[in-house]
């Protein structure tokens, strides 16, 4: 497992690639681009449904303690609770306030707007990551990078299409989820420098479940799902972990340049799902930004792939 963020997904997607001595597997890559896919999609239908009778916050809450669950089961099968710290509980704790926050609004946005425009807005988290990066990890901001972002922001006004006398709530949603996700996934590199995946997700769960029962709280009444949508609830906590196991283990098996357009392929098949599901209209325009946003996203892998390809050859 990894740390889960829709994160943070998307980012992971931007940023990991394939161990050097290994050769690309793009066919085992596929196969489990296939099951990340099908997760994340999953959530989003799941999550949908559950709207109806739980707030974002409530939703969380029981997602976590499902997350909590699962990691600390996993963690006792495979022996690697012992490497549960606090040694970093601040920094777990900003990369969870950003993580908490993005998941919420973006569980608010699949209520609002077509989900391929929730899916779409979520592409362009890397691209906030490259603009922050500098601040956070110390990296460059080059000029290729810097264009790629704009060159995103653009793919975000096709898809958005913003009016100038109306605000959107469930737009303003996702693109601000999309931020939430990218700063989660910034600190989330901050850790993995010493801390293992058992400790982040560990926290990520823990921590989560303490604000979710906060805000949901908040009012004094937390809504009990009913017995038909429990198997709802129990799908949503294991989609999100799983859609980023499946992720990373592709990212083991073929570098990002050649995951990400896999990866892509969740737009086509969430517009699919809105459409025969819920009536959703396939909007070419969202279609359209989504391919802007993408090729930004995959010219900026190519571009640092290409960069540390001549720095080898050179040294």
């Amino acid at each position: 497992m990894t740390p889960p963020s829709p994160s943070s997904g998307a980012t992971i997607r931007a940023t990991a690639g394939l161990r050097s001595e290994d050769a690309p597997q793009p066919l085992k890559a596929a196969l489990w681009m296939i099951g990340a896919i099908v997760s994340f999609s999953s959530m989003a239908v799941a999550g949908r449904s559950l709207s109806s009778e739980l707030d974002t916050f409530e939703i969380m809450t029981y997602r976590s303690f499902i997350g909590i669950a699962i990691v600390v089961g996993c963690g006792a099968l495979w022996g690697t609770l012992g490497q549960i710290r606090t040694d970093r509980i601040g920094t777990h704790l900003v990369r969870n306030v950003f993580h908490f926050t993005g998941q919420n609004l973006w569980f608010y946005a699949l209520t609002m707007i077509p989900l391929a425009q929730v899916f779409a807005l979520e592409f362009s988290s890397p691209l906030w990551v490259t603009l922050c990066a500098p601040l956070f990890l110390k990296e460059r901001l080059t000029l290729a990078r810097l264009l790629c972002a704009l060159s995103g922001f653009a793919g975000i006004l096709i898809v958005a299409r913003p009016a100038v006398d109306h605000f959107d709530p469930g737009l303003a949603a996702a693109a601000l989820a999309a931020v939430g996700f990218a700063g989660s996934a910034l600190f989330t590199k901050l850790l993995t420098h010493d801390q293992s995946i058992t400790c982040i997700l560990f926290w990520l769960t823990v921590m989560q479940a303490a604000f979710g029962l906060a805000c949901a709280g908040f009012d004094g009444d937390i809504a009990v799902p009913s017995p038909a949508l429990v198997p709802l609830v129990v799908l949503v906590g294991i989609a999100g972990l799983l859609a980023h196991m499946c992720l990373t283990k592709a990212l083991t098996f073929a570098p990002a340049s050649i995951v990400m357009p896999f990866d892509f392929l969740r737009l086509p098949v969430i517009a699919a799902v809105g459409m025969l599901l819920y009536g959703e209209p396939l909007d070419i325009w969202v279609l359209v930004g989504a391919i802007v946003i993408f090729g930004a996203n995959y010219l900026n892998i190519w571009t640092e792939a290409r960069g540390r390809r001549q720095s080898v050859t050179v040294s």
